[in-house]
């Protein structure tokens, strides 16, 4: 249905608020909250509406720019080239318009060339007479981020070329690899860290650490796919230039020849049949026109090429049977099903599990044991149950166990929570998780105290709780399946060392349900010692700004419970720190109230709060009179405009760098 002027013009500034939104998460922050379907959904409406009313259509608008953004994280670098986008197509009528066009353009029907479309992050790396000299990510286009030492990390990137050459710049596509990101997720689960939801966030945000050697250890690669420029040297066609590329070294992307219109549509059905055995993600196949000279000719828009497109492949959905919900319990109790259904390819991989979250998301779709189900890979990594088709005769309504399937306790369901628990706490499949958490780096920080590690111990009966670890001995250890004296020793040495961690550590590995490594920090700034924390009222804990009254109850709950005050006894007595040092710089903060909102582009929430306590400032949570900065960061919302109002300064990332130097 046409719109009429006033409604298109307010659709479309909010189509354009909202896709700029979405750029900023994708682009910036690694962390996408839609599929590219839903974004491009998004976009195609746009561009109909400013088809129909071009008065509309801004030099701002999403449209005419490449949505990337560059941070302020690593040194500017301004592209010679541009590091431009392709326009995406969605079906085989598409590709044919376009090659139909290229034929009206040149007079005949050009050679083409089909590559897979890596899901990744796009990076140039620059050449000086053979010699690698600066490595950056594509940012906007024309203003990317000087990456070199983090991209020299990459082992399958030459350092040095043998090509007579002066200047060569290539741009490739920095992936990690699907068996990398399984390693890397699973970790980061174990740690109870917030995982990446899929490879390419995960290589992103690989290659953008201030350590190298964070990101030398995630296995990051990459495949070159075009020459940007090249002085000493030339070529006629895209292929060649990959050719010549593979002879220097680069690990160069699979690319077709297509000399008619029914050989690219065939490539790119190859291509989508083959998509779950590459060892990246791909989310579409390019088509390219080969001859550079042709290129030329085609020239480009001021957003796109002309003489290229990105066909985008649909989310592959599968149907199949559910054949049983299995029910398992995590580090805090809660009681998690899964689906267990007959195995399906997806994404070129078999899965046959699925998480269903908790009882409400059961009910709500009305799945069923033996119901016919239609799954897919969200993200084309993570499977998902998307709905029921039919039921099986005879089914009835699933409903979680009322008691624990571990330890048998009953289940509850607290107030305001979606999750079924068990509150035993002595469970032994929370032992295991718990264990796992206090050892975790973000805790305890044990250097080899891992979960396999963790298993051998509690299947031999060495340890039972988080305590336990503290009356190990390196010959118990030694003992161990894979584990010798050498490592026995750096693991005792590693024990021995935690017992110096601070007191918010040892709070945050205790795993009290709602209490992050912030909140222990202002406990423990509040009260100072676990025995004045261990005294302290649900009114007095909750004073602390920061504390609502959910987490002052829980903290009050765990530490008068028998078995908590044991467990902290023991920790006592074996070393453990349980008196609070807070570490101040110098006092250049002192007295100043600072609140944080949005998400910043570089630091953590409780790492900026970690930096401002530590030049004797106080972080809050709310916006008042009383506040003197505010930290904000991108999607800051009401805390924003509550700051503006009263007149609170408001300061970015990068100034507050610059006032701690």
């Amino acid at each position: 249905m046409k719109l009429d002027p006033e409604t298109a013009r307010s659709r479309a500034e909010e189509l354009s608020a909202e896709i700029m939104r979405h750029n900023y998460n994708y682009y910036v922050l690694d962390d996408p909250e839609i599929d590219d379907f839903a974004y491009d959904a998004l976009m195609r409406e746009l561009k109909e509406i400013e088809a129909e009313y071009p008065e509309l259509v801004t030099p701002d608008s999403p449209t005419q720019k490449v949505g990337g953004y560059a941070l302020n994280t690593f040194a500017e670098v301004v592209h010679e080239v541009q590091m431009g986008s392709l326009q995406d197509v969605f079906s085989e009528e598409q590709v044919v318009s376009f090659a139909e066009k290229c034929r009206e353009a040149l007079g005949e029907l050009p050679l083409f060339s089909v590559e897979p479309k890596i899901d990744g992050l796009s990076v140039s790396l620059e050449y000086e007479n053979g010699v690698l000299v600066r490595g950056s990510t594509r940012g906007s286009g024309f203003v990317g981020e000087d990456v070199t030492a983090n991209l020299m990390t990459i082992r399958s990137i030459p350092k040095r070329l043998d090509t007579n050459a002066s200047l060569l710049e290539v741009r490739g596509e920095v992936y990690m690899p699907v068996s990398s990101f399984e390693r890397l997720t699973e970790q980061q689960e174990l740690e109870g860290e917030k995982t990446f939801k899929n490879p390419r966030n995960a290589a992103a945000g690989s290659l953008r650490q201030k350590d190298p050697g964070i990101t030398a250890k995630r296995g990051l690669d990459i495949l070159v796919f075009n020459i940007q420029r090249i002085e000493g040297k030339t070529f006629n066609s895209h292929i060649s230039s990959l050719e010549f590329l593979k002879s220097q070294g680069f690990n160069v992307i699979d690319c077709f020849a297509a000399d008619s219109v029914e050989k690219v549509l065939d490539r790119i059905t190859d291509i989508g049949s083959r998509r779950g055995t590459f060892p990246y993600d791909i989310d579409g196949a390019v088509v390219k026109v080969d001859s550079f000279s042709q290129r030329e000719i085609l020239g480009a828009t001021s957003k796109f090429p002309k003489w290229a497109v990105a066909y985008k492949y649909p989310p592959e959905e599968k149907e199949t049977t559910l054949l049983d919900i299995e029910v398992n319990v995590g580090r805090t109790g809660a009681v998690t099903p899964t689906a267990v259904f007959e195995p399906v390819e997806l994404a070129g991989t078999t899965v046959s599990r699925a998480v269903l979250h908790n009882q409400d998301f059961i009910s709500e779709k009305d799945i069923r044991i033996g119901d016919r189900i239609v799954v897919r890979k969200a993200g084309e990594i993570i499977p998902e149950v998307l709905r029921s088709v039919s039921h099986a005769d005879g089914s009835e309504p699933y409903f979680l166990p009322e008691r624990c399937p571990v330890c048998g306790t009953q289940a509850v369901r607290y107030e305001d929570e979606a999750v079924l628990r068990c509150p035993n706490t002595e469970c032994p499949a929370q032992q295991y998780r718990n264990i796992i958490h206090f050892a975790s780096k973000g805790a305890m920080d044990i250097d080899g105290m891992g979960p396999a590690v963790i298993q051998a111990l509690l299947d031999k009966g060495l340890i039972s709780t988080a305590a336990d670890i503290y009356s190990l001995k390196a010959e118990d250890i030694a003992a161990l399946d894979r584990m010798g004296e050498k490592s026995a020793q750096n693991l005792i040495a590693a024990i021995e060392k935690s017992k110096d961690a601070p007191l918010d550590r040892v709070i945050y590995a205790l795993g009290i349900r709602n209490i992050g490594a912030a909140a222990a920090k202002l406990l423990c700034a509040g009260f100072g010692s676990i025995d004045r924390i261990m005294t302290a009222t649900a009114e007095e804990i909750a004073s602390i700004e920061g504390f609502g009254g959910v987490m002052s109850e829980n903290t009050v709950k765990a530490f008068s419970e028998p078995h908590f005050i044991h467990l902290i006894e023991r920790l006592k007595a074996a070393g453990v720190k349980m008196e609070y040092k807070n570490e101040v710089k110098d006092n250049r903060f002192a007295g100043k109230i600072f609140v944080l909102t949005g998400t910043l582009p570089t630091l953590k929430r409780d790492e900026a709060k970690k930096i401002i306590e530590s030049f004797g400032g106080k972080a809050s949570s709310s916006v008042s009179k009383k506040t003197d900065y505010l930290l904000a960061g991108e999607e800051a919302g009401s805390k924003l405009t509550k700051a503006q109002e009263l007149g609170v300064p408001v300061i970015s990332e990068e100034e507050f760098m610059k006032m701690i130097g």
